[in-house]
Parts: structure tokens; sequence; C-alpha cells
């Protein structure tokens, strides 16, 4: 029992460590779930951080941009906030998990885990039967929940409302899978295939419910009976508002506050000083209005400076079989979110009466 535990603290330590965050470790995950699923424990924390680094991504040119601080992901401790931001965190952390756990299943590493052959055997639709290694989705999901929802130690509206969009982030796991076939037949006719399934890109799924966070539903309720608790006049509330909620819908609670502006007890750091896209190939739309939407619209300039970058180059393929670079060193313009200066920001009359006359 002693080692056991011992064990656990020490896998909860280093993978803490491995996400750099004060506020949240993968401590959290490890020391909820029964400890005859140790094993599962280094897919779980790897599962976490993979699904915060695909909220870093989705959310890279935009003002809240997925910080440290959202590592927080339980209402047991000091965050308490369900807002649109919230409901994202907990259904990509829970996708991540349930993604890992499963694609781990696949590649053999648990010996309690094999391919899904519940289907094999059964006619899919026409020219393809049922075949293969799917992969196996359920446990995935039945080992993430045993881990993420134990987080939730309330029955208030918020940790409801977390337990939720853990579910809309499993879900998505399920419904961006991808169906893979191998065909048979004479001579290569493809007259029948077998088919099985198998998970989409973590990306894909990151998408997936980037969509979802910009279609999220606010609930709206009796603030007075929420705050109520957990007494049985709030859980009424809560039942009858979430009948109406679909099970795929990120839902929310409170808006977002102001993501421009700085809030240390909120862990908003604010858009002053982050990077944004004025130039570069294949930028998407979105990207190209970057800068308007963290400087210009926050109430800062857009500021270039110049950044000596050492990348790879004159890169040569010598027999057999190595290819040896240069490094070769170059000044790169990027743009940054800085404060405007005072002449900048002063009232329109005092500014032109102290440009003088145009030439």
């Amino acid at each position: 029992m002693k080692s056991s535990t011992f064990l656990i603290l020490s896998i909860a330590g280093v993978y803490g460590a491995v996400l750099h965050t004060a506020a949240w470790s993968v401590n959290n995950f490890l020391m909820t779930g029964p400890k005859a699923y140790l094993t599962y424990s280094s897919s779980v924390a790897a599962g976490a951080h993979s699904g915060m680094e695909e909220c870093k991504f989705q959310f890279g040119w935009e003002r809240w941009n997925c910080p440290e601080s959202a590592l927080q992901l339980s209402t047991h401790n000091r965050l308490r906030s369900a807002t649109r931001e919230t409901s994202f965190v907990h259904a990509i952390s829970s996708a991540g998990v349930m993604y890992t756990l499963t694609r781990n299943c696949s590649l053999g590493d648990f010996e309690s885990c094999g391919c899904d052959d519940s289907r094999n055997g059964r006619v899919g639709g026409r020219g393809w039967v049922w075949g293969g290694c799917s992969d196996n989705v359920e446990f995935g999901e039945r080992i993430s929940k045993l881990f993420v929802d134990a987080l939730e130690t309330g029955h208030d509206t918020r940790a409801l409302i977390n337990l939720h969009n853990n579910e809309v982030g499993r879900l998505a796991v399920k419904a961006t899978m991808k169906r893979a076939c191998k065909c048979h037949g004479v001579s290569g006719s493809c007259s029948i295939q077998t088919c099985w399934l198998q998970l989409a890109e973590l990306r894909e799924i990151g998408n997936y419910l980037k969509i979802k966070y910009d279609q999220a539903h606010k609930l709206e309720m009796d603030k007075r009976r929420v705050r109520a608790g957990n007494s049985a006049d709030s859980r009424g509330t809560t039942a009858e508002t979430f009948h109406h909620v679909h099970a795929t819908e990120l839902v929310f609670l409170e808006d977002s506050p102001d993501y421009c502006t700085r809030n240390a007890s909120l862990g908003h750091h604010g858009t002053e000083g982050r990077e944004c896209l004025q130039t570069g190939k294949n930028l998407s739309q979105w990207e190209k209005r970057s800068c308007r939407r963290l400087c210009t619209e926050c109430g800062l300039r857009v500021e270039e400076r110049r950044t000596e970058v050492v990348a790879s180059c004159n890169c040569k393929f010598h027999w057999c079989c190595t290819v040896r670079c240069e490094q070769c060193r170059q000044l790169v313009a990027k743009h940054f979110c800085a404060r405007r200066d005072t002449a900048a920001t002063a009232p329109n009359h005092i500014r032109r009466r102290n440009k003088g006359h145009k030439r």
C-alpha cells in the first residue's frame, strides 16, 4: 500500500514538472483514479498536456490565448468561473485524455486493452463489411471518465456544467472518427472492402471543438435559486435547464471578462506585449486581422521589432546518409502590441495643436 502511494506521488510529481504550472498539475488526475488504474497514469498525464497544447494552438491569435491559469480544471479549488473559455478547456482536456488512452491502447501499451472487434463480420454497407482493428474508444472513454470527472467533487451548477463539457469533449473524439478500408478481390478489383474505425488527428478534434466553442450556449438561470448552492431548489433549477441542452453542445454560465486588460487575480495577462501577424505566407483572414484584434481594438498600438533568427540553411546531402546544414542568421520583422505613447493618447484637439502647419 505504501509503495503504490509513493509511486503515484512520484509519477504525479514528474508530470507536474513537465506541465510547468504552479496553479494546476496532473496530480489532480493521478490522485483521483483508483490505484488499480495506475498503469494508465502516464497516458492521462500526456493526454491532459496534449489537450492544453491544442487549446493554445486554437486560441493562439485571440485575446484569450489559453494561459497557464486555464489549467485549473475543477471547481473544488479557486476556479469557480463557468465562462465560454472554461467550457472549451474542459472539453479539450477531456478529449485529449480520452484520445491518448485510446491511441495507446491501439499501440499495445496496455495488457488489459485491445482492438474493438465487436462489429467484425457484420455488413456495414454496400460493398463493405466490418473487420480489421478498430480503435477502442469505449475503453478510452471509460478510463478517461474515471480520472477527469472525478475532479468534480461538488454538486452545484458549475460542477454540473463542467461535467457536461467534459462529456462534449469525449463525444467529439467519437464524432470525428474516420472509416479506413482495405480492398479485396481478384486483381485488386476491390469488389469487397474490409473497414474499421480509427481516430482522427487531435488537430481535427480541436477544430471541431472550436466550432462548438463559437456556438456555445449560455444557460439562463434564476440566479437566486442558483445561489442556493446544493439545495433541492438549486438542483431542480439545474435539472430543468439541462433538459433542453443537447449532449454535444458546449454550455457556459457567465459572460467572459475583458481579456484586453491584465487581471492578475483572474490570471489574465492582457494583450500588451503579445505578438500579432501582419505579413506572411498562407495567412488566414483571422490571422491577418490579429493585430487589429489584439492591439488596435484593445487601445494599443502595433510596434514592429527586428529580431535575429538562427535557422538551418544551405543543407546538402552527403553519401551515405547524412544531411549537413549551415546555421544562417537573418533579421525578421515581428509585430507586437505596445502601449500608446503620451502624444498618441492625447485628445485630438491637443494633438492637432502640437502638429503645427502642414507643408
